[in-house]
């Protein structure tokens, strides 16, 4: 048998420095015969979206029902390649496996009532702008996650040509004709996510004084009556 001692010290002093940064990096990707492409995913100010809001901003705050403005942009490796935004979601943690989310787009088409998608500068690139909420409960956190592909342009029969299609097993069938033996025209589905976004206000504070105080007259008013018909009932 063999016995080894070991002892560890630790000083009785010392300094902690703790820091959070909510910005989620560049996600990077390659795949055989479609090359390198790295995936942006950025919140703007405004529509123009010139200038990405800083990371040492996040995590960012804004007011409940605040327009915000997303870009997702890649840079490929592959000049004759586009990139299409499948789905995405909102969820008040930036978990893939997070159970339930609240869609914004699905299967390529606008699921959210605010949802405005905005010309891009190039094929590799998706602008889009929906209203700020908040989760029913505590939560006031929001991360945007999105599903993404790359294709090559002008082929026919990929996701990215298809755009918006309702039917999950209209767009299965579709791409189930491929073989191993055709060239590859698309990529796998990435995921990419950015937050958090912390929404100030709600549905209950944006209420105007003058509906509250109509509301209290109300109850007062009921109030009384019910007081004086029981004086009359005694």
């Amino acid at each position: 048998m063999l016995e080894l001692k070991f002892e560890c010290k630790y000083p009785k002093h010392g300094k902690v420095k703790q820091s959070y940064s909510g910005h989620r990096e560049n996600v990077t990707v390659s795949e055989k015969d479609l090359g390198t492409f790295t995936y942006q995913f950025e919140f703007y100010p405004n529509k123009n979206f010139r200038t990405p809001k800083i990371s040492k901003l996040y995590p960012l705050k804004c007011d409940y029902k605040q327009r915000i403005y997303m870009q997702v942009e890649v840079t490929s490796s592959v000049d004759d390649t586009e990139l299409f935004v499948e789905s995405c979601r909102a969820a008040p943690y930036d978990n893939p496996n997070y159970r339930p989310t609240y869609p914004i787009i699905d299967n390529g088409c606008n699921v959210d009532p605010t949802v405005e998608i905005h010309s891009p500068a190039h094929q590799k690139q998706f602008r889009f702008s929906m209203e700020a909420f908040r989760f029913i409960g505590s939560e006031d956190q929001v991360y945007i996650s999105c599903s993404v592909m790359m294709c090559k342009v002008g082929s026919p029969n990929t996701r990215c040509s298809q755009g918006c299609v309702k039917s999950r097993s209209q767009r299965d069938d579709r791409q189930r004709h491929h073989t191993k033996r055709e060239a590859v025209t698309q990529s796998s589905r990435h995921f990419i996510s950015q937050g958090p976004l912390i929404v100030v206000g709600s549905a209950e504070s944006t209420g105007s004084p003058g509906t509250n105080l109509n509301l209290n007259l109300v109850f007062i008013a009921g109030g009384l009556l019910a007081a004086v018909g029981l004086i009359s009932a005694g």
